[in-house]
């Protein structure tokens, strides 16, 4: 499939130079800033997490700490002497006594000294004994805490309180007191999940439920006590303030702590207006999904109430392993987010500048590679309108360009010099033959076929003579541009693509140079020319011929007809053997100027000599124009003798010095089957030198 190149950039160098040295300039340079800044959103994204994930975790280990404080705390005041000794006889329901008075007492002291919001003692028939905030007496334990009764009257290892969801009919049974700050109203939130609900009125508590034993470890009393969460101000922010002490975030950004029950915020420090907690309010439905019905840990970007916060949600778990609620910290993003746009907005200018400095650089070394090659073409595009005086001249370039164009003048030099001395050959060559011819006019009928050969002859060696001269000088020059053209190609390297065509126009140049001078050598010693010998497949030879003879079939009204039964292979240049087909195939399309049937056909072939066969395979070609004319056939293969007006006489000459190199031979006649002529190609699958094969026919084998 061929590229396509833009019509700017395939007829200059100087464009694709300048390309070549922009291009990485204007594409890399900014693909390198979006990788940059695509690397710094990933880096930001995960160094904020990571900062986000730590601090849930110092939120989660304090929050753990204090069920672990309230838990103890209550098992050392059940445990205490001063707290049995004040307990009334088991099984007692007597009116207030100055024991119970005692008994009240100490538990208001434990409540305080603990910081509980509520401390109570139940008898063994769960009924109220004493309680520090004056419930009445005799009140049922909730049915809420039953399920702790038999963990707590179990003998064994210490346990932390128990986080639990209680209405407010459990809470009125224990601390009346606190049921004001149950009554939280929902505040409408955007994008939270639909709730018929106008208030919540259930409390998040941490609950320790503790066994008071006698001296014989006979269980005589409960003691519960517990925290109260709802609007629990004191200990959020305390939460707040192990998280995010003072000058622990940057750049002005915020901490915040929030405890969820369900997806209410039932305490906070984040602030729905200036003054005004957003107690009440209510998570997204995207994260109570993950984390309340899912039990996923949200790490990520989450908008709270009024802006982007990086947030961490962890769900919260009751006594039953049910998830009840979450725990909430994180910090105010926007800050951070503004350093990093900052930052790749410094990253970029940078950049920038760096790109304007190296385009500039750039220009200028490519216009030093560029204008040397522009005036060598323009040089010549002059040579070749006739302008043979026409030269490079000095380049002030030192480099490899420089030198090219100092040889490349050297060879025009050479070329000019050679073209005059071949024309003043070539003018005393016909002063001579002029001579002779006068000379020999005088002669009889018999001397001038003689003259003819001798002008042939002499023509020949003046031909070889000039050929190898001209090839002796022109050679030289030829290596010295190949070899400067081979180091510009290896001290480019990746940079020579944008003129790779160029190189490869001055290559193919150079080369063409170098087939002509082999072509006038072989024109005049075809001997000494002999080709790279290939193994080849004449069936597919010919088929290859074929397609390189196409545009002159599709010119006439000749059917080609092919039968290629040869199985054995040949040894000869493939080249060469081209050259030969080729030429029998033009003579052939030219024996018919008016149409006709063009017939090939190949087949096994063996030659024997002293009884020692040799295997090949021939070619036939056969025409069906007016054939051979008497006397023609045995002149056929001289040089110089043709049967056309336009033709040289040395086409079918050179394919049989070719086919005598290998040891093979070109046969012509008439056809036996009609009218046309017929050339017969005969090969050898092992080249022969030319004395091997005699004058002998060979037989048809295989």
């Amino acid at each position: 499939m061929k590229r396509y190149t833009p019509r700017w950039l395939a007829a200059s160098v100087r464009n694709k130079l300048l390309a070549m040295a922009l291009l990485p300039l204007l594409v890399v340079f900014p693909l390198l800033v979006l990788a940059m800044a695509v690397w710094s959103h990933i880096t930001y994204d995960r160094l904020l997490i990571t900062k986000v994930r730590s601090d849930l975790a110092v939120a989660r280990g304090y929050f753990d700490q204090v069920l672990i404080e309230v838990g103890s705390g209550t098992r050392g005041v059940a445990g205490s002497q001063r707290l049995l000794g004040a307990l009334p006889t088991a099984g007692r329901n007597a009116p207030a006594t100055p024991a119970q008075d005692t008994l009240r007492q100490r538990l208001d002291e434990a409540r305080q000294e603990l910081r509980l919001d509520f401390l109570l003692i139940y008898g063994t028939d769960g009924r109220v004994l004493a309680s520090a905030d004056g419930v009445p007496p005799h009140a049922a334990l909730p049915a809420d805490l039953r399920g702790l009764v038999p963990e707590a009257t179990q003998a064994g290892a210490a346990r932390a309180a128990r986080l639990m969801r209680l209405d407010a009919a459990s809470i009125a049974g224990m601390a009346p007191q606190l049921l004001p700050r149950l009554r939280i109203p929902l505040v409408s939130t955007r994008n939270a999940a639909p709730d018929t609900r106008r208030q919540e009125d259930r409390a998040m508590v941490v609950v320790s439920m503790q066994a008071v034993r006698d001296a014989s470890g006979q269980v005589v009393a409960l003691l519960a006590g517990g925290l109260l969460l709802n609007q629990n101000l004191d200990f959020i922010d305390h939460i707040n303030r192990i998280v995010y002490p003072e000058g622990s975030l940057p750049f002005g950004s915020e901490g915040t702590a929030t405890l969820f029950l369900d997806d209410v915020r039932i305490t906070t420090n984040v602030r729905l207006f200036q003054d005004q907690r957003a107690i009440g309010t209510r998570v997204s439905q995207t994260v109570r999904e993950r984390v309340l019905e899912q039990g996923q840990t949200w790490l990520d970007r989450a908008f709270v109430l009024n802006d982007w916060y990086v947030s961490a949600y962890d769900p919260l778990l009751d006594a039953a392993g049910q998830r009840i609620g979450m725990l909430y910290v994180g910090y105010l993003e926007s800050p951070f987010r503004l350093v990093r746009l900052a930052m790749i907005g410094v990253m970029g200018l940078i950049f920038l500048a760096v790109m304007a400095l190296s385009a500039w650089f750039s220009v200028r070394w490519a216009r030093s590679i560029f204008q040397p090659v522009e005036r060598m073409n323009g040089t010549m595009q002059r040579v070749e309108d006739g302008q043979s005086n026409a030269r490079v001249g000095a380049l002030p370039a030192r480099d490899e360009l420089g030198a090219l164009a100092a040889h490349l003048d050297q060879l025009l030099d050479v070329i000019d010099d050679k073209t005059r001395t071949l024309q003043r050959w070539g003018e005393e060559l016909d002063h001579k033959v002029a001579e002779r011819t006068r000379e020999l006019e005088a002669s009889n009928a018999s001397l001038q076929l003689a003259q003819q050969q001798l002008v042939k002859s002499e023509k020949l060696a003046a031909i070889g003579q000039l050929t190898a001269s001209i090839a002796h000088e022109i050679n030289n020059p030829i290596a010295v541009m190949q070899g400067n053209l081979d180091l510009i190609r290896e001290t480019l390297g990746e940079h020579s693509q944008p003129v790779r065509a160029e190189l490869r126009l001055l290559d193919e140049q150079v080369e063409r140079m170098r087939l002509i001078v082999t072509q006038l050598l072989q024109y005049a010693r075809p001997t000494e020319y002999a080709g790279y010998v290939e193994t080849l497949d004449l069936n597919r030879t010919v088929d290859d011929c074929l397609v390189l003879v196409a545009h002159l079939l599709a010119q006439t009204r000749i059917e080609v007809q092919r039968c290629l039964q040869a199985t054995q292979r040949v040894g000869f240049n493939r080249q060469e053997l081209q050259q030969v087909i080729i030429n029998l195939l033009i003579n052939a399309l030219q024996a018919m100027p008016q149409g006709g049937v063009l017939r090939l056909e190949t087949r096994d072939w063996v030659f024997s000599e002293d009884d020692t066969p040799k295997p090949g395979a021939l070619l036939c070609v056969l025409d069906s124009g007016t054939g051979l004319a008497p006397g023609v056939q045995e002149r056929l293969f001289r040089p110089f003798f043709t049967t056309k007006n336009d033709g040289n006489g040395l086409g079918l000459w050179i394919s049989q010095g070719l086919l005598e190199r290998y040891g093979g031979r070109l046969e012509a006649s008439n056809r036996s089957d009609g009218p046309g002529a017929a050339f017969t190609v005969k090969l050898l699958t092992e080249p022969q030198a030319p004395a091997a094969v005699n004058t002998r026919d060979g037989r048809p084998g295989g």
